[in-house]
């Protein structure tokens, strides 16, 4: 992970998604799942292109449960965009770097 990427924890998640003033992505992953791996590759390389405008970070399922549960993640990798602290829009899957990007372009602007 890199030092754009943050860590989410069930403990920051109020601080840093709820209370955020920008929107944030969370990437809800697990070191065990194949797909989970492929997204943080190119999460790292998105975080300095949205600086400033979408923070981004992952959360591990399996270090925290209590935030997953809470939003219904049932399959992971599991990606939301959350706007003034709400979910405005939810990714599951392992997508490309070029989708991804088209998809967090439409939520930014909308």
């Amino acid at each position: 992970m890199s030092a754009n990427v943050l860590k989410i924890t069930d403990a920051n998640f109020d601080s840093e998604v709820a209370k955020s003033s920008i929107p944030v992505l969370v990437d809800f992953w697990a070191e065990w799942c194949g797909p989970c791996r492929l997204m943080g590759p190119i999460l790292d390389a998105l975080a300095p292109v949205y600086a400033g405008k979408l923070k981004i970070g992952k959360l591990n399922v399996d270090e925290n449960q209590d935030s997953p549960g809470k939003l219904g993640i049932m399959n992971i990798p599991t990606m939301i965009v959350f706007k003034g602290g709400k979910e405005a829009q939810r990714f599951v899957g392992a997508t490309n770097q070029a989708d991804l990007q088209v998809k967090l372009d439409k939520v930014l602007a909308g």
